[in-house]
């Protein structure tokens, strides 16, 4: 029986009558296959794919105090971004810990739009709402949630581009990686066209005035067409993003985890001094400390799938961290996975050991990404 209490995307519909598997996440009823997880992944990562992401969330902060207020509340150096680019970058929550991490898009010197986590939609509005109210916006006046007002379609692959080239009289095959454009897409005029994605395949994010987003998902299947696309389910995306080392919130990094032990330095600016934002000396220090902890990549070498939350072992058998997220990989052939460990565990070609059904399955530390 249905659960009419989860939320639904546009798309709903159309998600029950192409027979996906559908199941809870973040609150909304999402597909997770159609044909199935191996299928849906290798297409996306060699052909083009098309994910509902529709609950995702989208902020925007307007006015002269905006871009301040963006450099307070993310890691990252906005300062760099020029009109029509993205940046990924994430949230520090004052205890050297991450709030979520979201994508940042400079409209103008005035206008900027973010793309924050499902299931972190509520937590982060709670929170940059209080900087705001502190730095001179006004929440839902000048900093506001449009979570609401947007369905969102990532079409991802080598040939996403080529597809959707034809919807649009806008240069979009030859932009570069997290570039973006206000177009008239499939006849929809403000279509957010981003470059952006999830799963290191190439392909694009396109954000779609609600009211519309039927229309676009039937010219995107039909632009699509020549190349084969396919509907992709939640499953393969976390296979994808887990194989190019992506992290997702509330595995790699989370409320308890900083920057400096997800794999998140590089877009840690502690070094421009204009850079100030929540966190900066804390992080600082932890810096010129050395981190502790660390999330690492690895694979198995013996025959096991580490799942998240299994213990992590020494060969005799004591603790040293926790798995963080754990698949086989589609395009690898290998089961893989990430861990939180003490810092001396985490060099590559470490020896490590996965407690799977109270056994100790052999794994060692590899560089990510995967493939």
């Amino acid at each position: 029986m249905e659960n009419t209490e989860l939320k639904k995307t546009p798309y709903n519909q159309i998600h029950h009558d192409l027979g996906a598997k559908m199941a809870e996440f973040a609150g909304y009823d999402m597909p997770i296959q159609y044909e199935g997880l191996v299928v849906e992944h290798n297409n996306v990562r060699n052909n083009v794919g098309v994910f509902d992401v529709s609950h995702m969330g989208e902020f925007r902060a307007k006015g002269p105090k905006a871009k301040a207020f963006m450099q307070y509340c993310t890691v990252n150096d906005v300062d760099v971004l020029t009109d029509g680019k993205v940046q990924y970058t994430c949230l520090p929550n004052g205890k050297g810990g991450i709030v979520d991490d979201m994508l940042v898009y400079r409209v103008s010197e005035e206008e900027w739009f973010m793309v924050p986590n499902a299931a972190n939609i509520d937590k982060d509005w709670a929170w940059m709402s209080q900087i705001a109210d502190k730095m001179g916006l006004t929440p839902n006046v000048d900093f506001l949630n449009e979570s609401e007002q947007w369905a969102q379609l990532a079409v991802q692959g080598p040939n996403a581009l080529k597809a959707m080239q034809k919807l649009t009289k806008a240069n979009v095959v030859d932009m570069e990686y997290y570039t973006f454009q206000i177009i008239n897409f499939a006849g929809v005029d403000n279509i957010i066209f981003s470059t952006t994605g999830y799963t290191g395949a190439g392909g694009c994010e396109i954000y779609i005035p609600v009211a519309h987003a039927v229309k676009v998902w039937d010219a995107v299947f039909e632009a699509g067409a020549e190349f084969g696309i396919k509907p992709a389910g939640l499953g393969c995306r976390d296979t994808l993003r887990l194989e190019k080392g992506f992290c997702l919130y509330g595995h790699e990094m989370d409320d308890t985890i900083s920057p400096l032990e997800a794999p998140l330095a590089w877009i840690t600016k502690l070094k421009a001094e204009n850079n100030v934002f929540v966190n900066k000396e804390l992080l600082i220090a932890q810096k010129a400390a050395g981190v502790k902890r660390k999330i690492v990549g690895f694979e198995m070498i013996d025959r096991g799938i580490a799942r998240n939350g299994y213990e992590v072992c020494d060969a005799a058998g004591n603790k040293i961290g926790e798995v963080r997220s754990g698949s086989p990989s589609p395009s690898t052939g290998k089961n893989i996975g990430t861990a939180l460990v003490g810092v001396e565990y985490s060099k590559v070609e470490t020896e490590i050991f996965i407690k799977i059904r109270e056994k100790l399955i052999k794994a060692v530390v590899v560089k990510m990404p995967f493939f």
